[in-house]
């Protein structure tokens, strides 16, 4: 099936090329480098958009929406819309079973399970106000209380140390502890798990659930992850560190973590980020960054994203997602764009010059200023320089149920070359006999 399924895939592509030459000829040429060129011109005017105030703003917003309509104008002049759509439809229909035929065994494993009897004394923080009232849409107080949990229910009128409560459930006998909530609470308590050395248990109750997502739970359902109370298996995955402060999906520097801290960000946060980012990105504001990965150095990057265990860069749809969470690396992610040219290089993906992927163990940040923003998992800090981050390979042990869905499928890269050897390693195989 995967072999077959990579033919389909070259069978689509090659329609598409097909389709395109027998509609438009060697006009098709024209056809491909006037969208190439529409696509330079369009991401150049964004970047302008993006690094500029006022009427320049204004004119380069509006070259980025005129030239995509400009080439489609262009194309039904010559009659032939018809046919650009039909073989851009087309690839993507290729590139996307191309993947599929690439990545039918690419599923992680994840880490090593253990199956371990089910805790005696259960603590449970849950925040009522997470992913817009989950923790009571789906009645999980009650439930979890059914099964045997000490819950302890935040009250949004009166913030609490959830941290502290985590340590006085320890001493007081909890054998596990467990959130409902995003993943800033989930990392605060999972410190405390680690360093208590009991289990976790992560309930997705926030908004984007990162952290579940890589663990492979039901982030559609999260009172599906109390079946972890009385069916559940241990994982042992690693933590991140930045300071003293645990994370469990990533710590950033730069640009996001900078406009985050602005009190108008919580009201308005397109307004905010449109306001804030010129000066950010031409570095005319700002701390300016000098980043110690191993032996490589990113001098002044707008942006960085240390995450715990690296994210996938080979393709866009992955961005947010792990394919281990036990490797014992930080994935360090540095984007430096100074110019039109450098922002249209992006298109390119990691191969981008202005995109630096690495793996280490621990990362240095450090800066021209005595403080710098950070954002902790979604939580706005100010840390002083320099700021290391490190991991902590296997140190915090995760409870979940042993009937999750489990992590997502991998998204490898089209790799045409590696789809033709797959579709025709039969035939390669019997002529070489």
């Amino acid at each position: 099936m995967q072999r077959w399924t990579a033919r389909l895939a070259l069978l689509i592509a090659t329609a598409a090329i097909v389709l395109l030459l027998a509609a438009a000829g060697i006009r098709s040429v024209a056809l491909l480098l006037v969208g190439l060129a529409g696509l330079a011109v369009t991401a150049a005017a964004a970047w302008w958009a993006l690094t500029h105030h006022g009427l320049l703003r204004a004119l380069s917003s509006a070259l980025a929406s005129v030239v995509p309509l400009a080439v489609l104008v262009y194309y039904a002049a010559l009659h032939l819309l018809w046919a650009a759509l039909s073989a851009l439809a087309l690839a993507a229909v290729a590139r996307v079973t191309g993947r599929a035929a690439l990545g039918a065994e690419e599923r992680p494993a994840g880490p090593p399970q253990q199956r371990t009897p089910p805790p005696k004394a259960p603590f449970l923080i849950m925040n009522p106000r997470s992913g817009g009232g989950k923790v009571g849409s789906f009645h999980l107080v009650e439930r979890a209380r059914a099964l045997g949990a000490e819950v302890a229910v935040l009250d949004p009128a009166h913030p609490q140390d959830v941290a502290a409560l985590a340590r006085r459930a320890v001493a007081e006998g909890a054998d596990l502890l467990g959130v409902a909530g995003g993943d800033g609470t989930q990392a605060l308590v999972a410190g405390v798990a680690a360093q208590h050395d009991v289990p976790f248990m992560v309930i997705p109750a926030g908004t984007r659930n990162h952290f579940a997502l890589d663990l492979g739970l039901d982030r559609t359902d999260p009172s599906r992850c109390l079946d972890a109370l009385t069916d559940g298996v241990e994982l042992r995955i690693d933590l991140g560190f930045v300071s003293d402060r645990v994370f469990v999906n990533n710590a950033s520097f730069g640009v996001y973590a900078q406009v985050v801290q602005s009190d108008a960000y919580r009201d308005d946060k397109v307004g905010t980020i449109l306001q804030q980012l010129p000066e950010l990105l031409t570095h005319r504001s700002g701390p300016l960054l000098t980043v110690h990965v191993g032996h490589v150095l990113l001098d002044a990057p707008q942006a960085v994203l240390v995450s715990n265990n690296p994210y996938q860069v080979d393709d866009a749809a992955g961005l947010g997602r792990r394919t281990q969470l036990d490797s014992g690396a930080l994935g360090v992610l540095g984007v430096n764009v100074d110019n039109a040219a450098q922002a249209v290089d992006l298109l390119r993906g990691r191969h981008a010059r202005g995109l630096t992927a690495l793996t280490a163990t621990d990362v240095v940040v450090d800066a021209d200023a005595a403080e710098i923003p950070v954002g902790v998992d979604g939580e706005a800090l100010v840390l002083p320089t320099p700021v290391t981050c490190r991991i902590a390979p296997g140190s915090l042990r995760v409870r979940v149920p042993s009937g999750r869905p489990g992590p997502p499928r991998a998204n490898p890269p089209t790799d045409w070359r590696a789809l033709g050897r797959l579709a025709f390693a039969r035939r390669t195989a019997a002529a070489a006999r």
